[in-house]
C-alpha cells in the first residue's frame, strides 16, 4: 500500500484497535498464480514478540483453501469519503478521498484439528454475539454442529507486517480542513462522514496539544 509518511498509522495500538473494529476483512490469496478474494469475519489473536495471529474459516465449497500459496493479504477497509474541491476557498485543486485502512502482510496455515476448529467458531460467536444474547454453540445438537464443521475450512493467519494508513486531508492547511470537516458534517446520517469527520477533529485537538 503507497502510505505517505503523513498518513502513515505508527502506533501499533491504534492500529490493533483499528483492526477489532473493522473486523470484517478481505482474505487476498494466490491459488496457483491466480488471484482469489474473500470478505470474511476476522478475529485477532494477540501474542507476546509478534503481531499475532487472524483467525478465521471459509466454506468448504469455496475453492480459495484449495492449492494456496503460503503468504496472503488480509485487508481491513476502514471509513472513507468523498471530498469535494468546492468545499475548498479556491477551485484551483483537484477532489480527493480521505479514508482509513490496514494491510496485513501474512503466512496462511490451514487448521486440521476438529479442538482448533471448534475454538475458532465458539470464539468467533463469542465475540460478535451480544452480551446477553440467547445464542450458544454449545446449544446446537452435536449431529448438526459436526455438519456445520465439516463444511468450512479454518485458519490461522500468521501477521508478518503490518501497514496502516490514515488520510485525513493532513496535507492541506488548518483553514481548508476546518472548511472539509464543515462540509462534512452537513452529512447527518452519513455514518462514513461522521467517523472521518471525528477524526480530523481529534487531528486538530492532536495539533494544538502538541
Amino acid at each position: 500500500m503507497y502510505i505517505p509518511k503523513h498518513t502513515q498509522m505508527n502506533d501499533i495500538n491504534e492500529i490493533y484497535d483499528f483492526i477489532e473494529k473493522n473486523n470484517f476483512a478481505i482474505l487476498v490469496t494466490t491459488n496457483n498464480g491466480k488471484l482469489n478474494a474473500t470478505h470474511i469475519p476476522v478475529l485477532h489473536e494477540k501474542t507476546e514478540n509478534s503481531f499475532g495471529h487472524l483467525l478465521c474459516h471459509i466454506a468448504k465449497a469455496n475453492q480459495q483453501w484449495k492449492d494456496l500459496d503460503k503468504d496472503v493479504l488480509v485487508i481491513f477497509p476502514g471509513p472513507h469519503h468523498y471530498i469535494s474541491s468546492s468545499w475548498y476557498e479556491t477551485n484551483q485543486s483537484v477532489p480527493t478521498w480521505n479514508y482509513l485502512s490496514v494491510h496485513t502482510y501474512s503466512e496462511i496455515e490451514i487448521i486440521n484439528k476438529q479442538e482448533d476448529k471448534v475454538k475458532i467458531i465458539k470464539d468467533l460467536v463469542k465475540y460478535f454475539e451480544a452480551e446477553d444474547s440467547s445464542y450458544k454453540v454449545i446449544d446446537l445438537k452435536p449431529s448438526y454442529f459436526e455438519g456445520l464443521l465439516n463444511g468450512i475450512v479454518a485458519f490461522r493467519i500468521k501477521i508478518t507486517k503490518l501497514e496502516g494508513k490514515q488520510k485525513l486531508s493532513q496535507n492541506h492547511p488548518e483553514e481548508r480542513r476546518e472548511k472539509v470537516v464543515s462540509e462534512l458534517d452537513k452529512f447527518e446520517n452519513d455514518y462514513n462522514a461522521k467517523i472521518i469527520s471525528e477524526l480530523m477533529k481529534k487531528n486538530f485537538k492532536k495539533n494544538i496539544d502538541s
